[in-house]
């Protein structure tokens, strides 16, 4: 039996109720370890400001840069530095700096600020643009973030993720489950749903609006639709049997779902509000965790229909299913990556649960992960990491890989629970 979504079958009634945002403070707290094959050597100055407020936006990408592994910041010690402020590149180089961001943070009068900053290419002098950016105070945190996507992407590229965000499943305890939405790095958490009974299978809308999630407060799994915003939810998908795994076309109009309505559990395509139903998979056996590809017109599944659980693609408009994984006995949880090349997956061998990713066009697999009960594997939008679910020490935690495996990230909760069920959502637009 294929046991992918984690389902728990002891269904007891529960209150289901919503809760308002957590705050700036970190939910969850993040512990790089490796680094990636070429760091870049950055400095952050200190930005010119006379609000407190300000001062630690700079520390902010700071912290974004270092956690990437892709950047080694160096220590600062002048004072604040504008974007209008004549900079010694040359003497920033000496110092072992690259790279230079200086900036400023001014209070409006109306309560909000505005924040601009410059960076500058320290080995050949030059500058390389900057932003201006006006946000309230309760977006100066992803004022920063944007910050740092934008340096990341001038530096490496590539787009940058630190304004995105992830969301996850926290068992608090037996009777205790929240539905948490956080910034990338863990801060500005916001409790979506709160419930007694078991949430799983968290899956973003490709604008990043809604989430379509599984429910067990009817005791029995049901899908539901999310908006994060308003807080207003809907049940799209409660047949009878088991409705799970829900999956985002990626024009948003289309949820791919597994209902056992007609038997064993099988794939179905449906609009977004439950409308228009139809199945797709046709197996004698269990075919579940579809997901789509970046086109939208194929999806990859698991499905045990060889005799163990193995990784299948399949066109939308149905047909024969073509198996993808030959490697190992057991693959489940595909995760297909923005770019369309590579599948992210679960692979059982001498064991161990771990993240593997395979090259689609020359098949070659690479295992990620050194922890060993790894489940839900998540692409980063811009490809680089993969966000997943694994134990330590006998406590749920959520961990992130760079798809070369160079850098790792260990990913805790700041209170006790277990933390599982993560899914990284989309660039916001």
């Amino acid at each position: 039996m294929i046991k992918p979504q984690r389902f728990i079958s002891k269904f007891l009634v529960g209150l289901v109720f919503l809760v308002g945002f957590g705050g700036a403070q970190a939910q969850l707290r993040i512990q790089i370890e490796g680094v990636g094959a070429n760091q870049i050597p950055i400095a952050i100055a200190n930005f010119k400001s006379d609000d407190p407020a300000g001062q630690e936006i700079p520390q902010i990408v700071r912290d974004d840069l270092t956690n990437s592994g892709s950047f080694r910041t160096i220590e600062v010690s002048e004072p604040g530095l504008s974007e209008t402020s004549s900079v010694d590149l040359p003497g920033w180089k000496s110092h072992g700096a690259d790279a230079l961001v200086v900036g400023s943070v001014t209070r409006l009068a109306d309560g909000r600020f505005t924040v601009r900053f410059k960076l500058y290419d320290s080995v050949k002098q030059i500058d390389l643009g900057g932003l201006e950016l006006t946000a309230p105070s309760a977006n100066l945190r992803l004022s920063a973030h944007r910050i740092s996507d934008y340096v990341y992407e001038k530096l490496t590229g590539v787009k940058g993720v630190f304004s995105t965000r992830i969301a996850y499943v926290i068992r608090k305890s037996q009777q205790r489950y929240e539905l948490q939405v956080a910034d990338e790095d863990g801060y500005n958490f916001q409790t979506a749903l709160a419930s007694r009974e078991p949430i799983i299978s968290p899956s973003w809308s490709p604008d990043g609006t809604r989430l379509a999630y599984v429910s067990f407060e009817l005791k029995k799994p049901v899908i539901y639709v999310h908006t994060i915003a308003s807080g207003q939810r809907q049940p799209v998908s409660n047949f009878k049997g088991s409705n799970s795994a829900p999956a985002w076309s990626s024009d948003g109009h289309t949820l791919a779902v597994v209902l056992s309505r007609d038997g064993n559990s099988q794939i179905y395509l449906m609009g977004t509000d439950g409308s228009g139903l139809r199945r797709l998979s046709q197996s004698s056996g269990i075919d579940t965790e579809p997901v789509f590809t970046p086109d939208g017109q194929s999806i990859y599944f698991t499905s045990d229909r060889g005799g163990g659980p193995q990784i299948y693609k399949m066109s939308v408009t149905g047909g024969d299913a073509t198996r993808i994984t030959f490697k190992g006995d057991y693959n489940i949880s595909p995760r297909v990556s923005p770019d369309g090349k590579a599948l992210a997956y679960i692979s059982r061998r001498a064991g161990k649960f771990q993240v593997y990713t395979l090259d689609l066009a020359s098949g070659q697999e690479l295992l990620l992960t050194d922890t060993v009960k790894d489940e839900s594997p998540s692409f980063a939008p811009n490809g680089k990491l993969i966000l997943y679910a694994t134990d330590v020490g006998g406590r749920g935690v959520l961990a992130a890989v760079s798809t070369d495996g160079g850098v790792k990230q260990h990913i805790t909760l700041q209170e006790a629970g277990d933390v599982r069920e993560p899914s990284w959502g989309p660039m916001l637009r």
